[in-house]
């Protein structure tokens, strides 16, 4: 019986170590849960959202234009941030006007944002990649151009200067908390 009993727990213990490796790896290398810090994503995402970061997409893939990522910027700090600009494009922003390789690219997860403003405002300050850290004429390869869509409000690649590839956990687009917002950002919306 006493033989039966410990077959039995060491069976549980096997159980409960192989569940807690394989949540290992799957937290690891696959999926992670991220809380959004701030307001530099509003409207879109909002300060204390929580959502799940796919961390092996772009092994399979590259960024897409207006994909979310969330990417190292520090050894303490990850920020959540909107793809802007690709490998080898130039990117501006004139009046408002997003600028890739001189042709006007429609934001519209913006819309709401601009329809709001008065005639003499702006939410993204004029620039040129060239005037920005790094002093890239072109996005380099392996690299790409991060915004917040709270444009006023948003420590991204007009101060960081383009993102590594390496730096890049992965996309994310799902929100499951607060129960109020939980939601798929997709291209759809964009």
């Amino acid at each position: 019986m006493a033989k039966k009993e410990n077959k039995e727990w060491f069976d549980w213990i096997k159980a409960l170590l192989l569940a807690l490796a394989l949540a290992f790896i799957v937290r690891m290398f696959f999926f992670a849960p991220i809380v959004v810090d701030g307001p530099s994503m509003q409207p879109t995402l909002h300060d204390r959202d929580q959502m799940i970061v796919n961390k092996f997409s772009y092994n399979f893939q590259e960024p897409e234009r207006f994909d979310i990522v969330v990417f190292h910027a520090s050894a303490q700090k990850d920020f959540i941030k909107r793809v802007i600009g690709l490998p080898g494009e130039h990117v501006a922003v004139e009046d408002n006007v997003l600028y890739i390789d001189g042709e006007a690219v429609e934001e519209p997860f913006l819309d709401e944002q601009k329809n709001k403003m008065k005639p003499y405002e702006t939410s993204t300050s004029d620039f040129l990649l060239e005037e920005l850290p790094g002093g890239h004429e072109v996005i380099p390869e392996g690299h790409v151009f991060v915004l917040g869509d709270n444009r006023g409000n948003s420590t991204d690649s007009r101060m960081l200067g383009v993102i590594p590839m390496e730096q890049i956990v992965g996309k994310t687009n799902l929100v499951y908390w607060p129960f109020d917002r939980i939601q798929i950002i997709g291209k759809e919306e964009e």
